[in-house]
């Protein structure tokens, strides 16, 4: 039987939590009565995570298993699960339960009732450190300033997108995947369904600081040019400032012998340089997106999957 709803849980080293994310998981989709699809994406975990899902899925015939050859990041792992998918409903969660799987009730509520995206808004982030929820709200509202596009702040993965949207974004071309911004950028019927955030039920998070600032600069660089155009304001900018400080430096050299012109005008040099280097990397952040379009390598590469009809493949 066809499935009325597909949830696509992308995991990466889950081992500590994956059972109990699964039984809560059926917990609440048995409850609808209707049929439904969990899709387990591995990217690539280094524990027991894919031995444990590959039995699981065995067992559960509702349950379906995709492992990919090596670790490809969270985005690619979304994006393999709605391409697997079967439902004309696609719930996407992560496997660390600080998503509560009961808020999934509600968002199909409100896509009975004529939403086409209905997304988590977080109301409040526990067990997080105040770095990363301060951290989390500026960057949200940076992007939300810098690009046309209505993403919604506060919002995570979590969601609920109809088969339309789904089939939508299939189509779409970027290899440098931003789900949530892609999401927002397809438009349709959109509508938050606000929860709190709980704390990882177990295991560490799997976004430190370093993934945290790759996703950033990839929200940013798929949906807004602001940054080079700012670039060039600030060359600009800097440009006319240093021509008045040159000017500058000579009439006070001239007026008193004994002022440094010299070490003014290197540390003027020194922060033109700083400022440079820093758009310098911004254009080449940019130009490795493009690159990385133009090779047209494939988003991620299955190596083996359970559950589904069809074979493995690569997107």
């Amino acid at each position: 039987m066809k499935p009325l709803y597909s949830v696509v849980v992308p995991v990466y080293n889950e081992e500590e939590v994956i059972r109990v994310s699964y039984d809560r998981l059926t917990k609440v989709m048995s409850t609808l009565k209707e049929p439904y699809e969990l899709i387990f994406v591995n990217d690539g975990s280094r524990d027991k995570t894919p031995e444990i899902l590959a039995d699981i899925c065995r067992k559960d015939k509702s349950c379906r298993f995709i492992n990919f050859s090596r670790n490809f990041g969270h985005q690619p792992a979304i994006t393999a699960g709605m391409d697997y998918s079967k439902g004309e409903a696609i719930v996407v969660i992560d496997a660390d339960l600080q998503d509560p799987p009961e808020v999934i009730l509600d968002m199909i509520k409100e896509w009975k009732n004529g939403y086409e995206v209905v997304y988590g808004k977080r109301l409040k982030r526990k067990g997080e450190t105040f770095f990363k929820k301060f951290t989390a709200k500026v960057y949200y509202r940076v992007l939300k300033s810098m690009t046309s596009v209505d993403i919604p702040v506060d919002t995570g993965d979590f969601r609920l997108i109809d088969r339309k949207v789904c089939d939508t974004l299939k189509s779409m071309p970027e290899r440098s995947r931003y789900v949530r911004g892609l999401v927002a950028w397809v438009g349709f019927k959109q509508k938050p369904v606000e929860y709190v955030r709980e704390e990882r039920f177990a295991g560490e998070t799997k976004y430190p600081l370093k993934k945290m600032l790759k996703l950033a600069m990839d929200g940013i660089a798929a949906f807004s040019f602001k940054p080079l155009k700012f670039a060039t304001g600030v060359g600009v900018m800097l440009t006319v400032v240093s021509l008045a400080a040159m000017l500058l430096s000579v009439i006070l050299g001239i007026i008193n012998s004994s002022f440094s012109w010299q070490m003014f005008m290197m540390l003027c040099v020194l922060l033109t340089q700083g400022f440079m280097f820093i758009f310098i990397g911004l254009t080449g952040e940019y130009i490795g997106r493009i690159f990385e379009q133009a090779k047209g390598r494939p988003v991620y590469i299955v190596r083996e999957t359970i559950g589904f009809d069809d074979g493995g493949t690569e997107n």
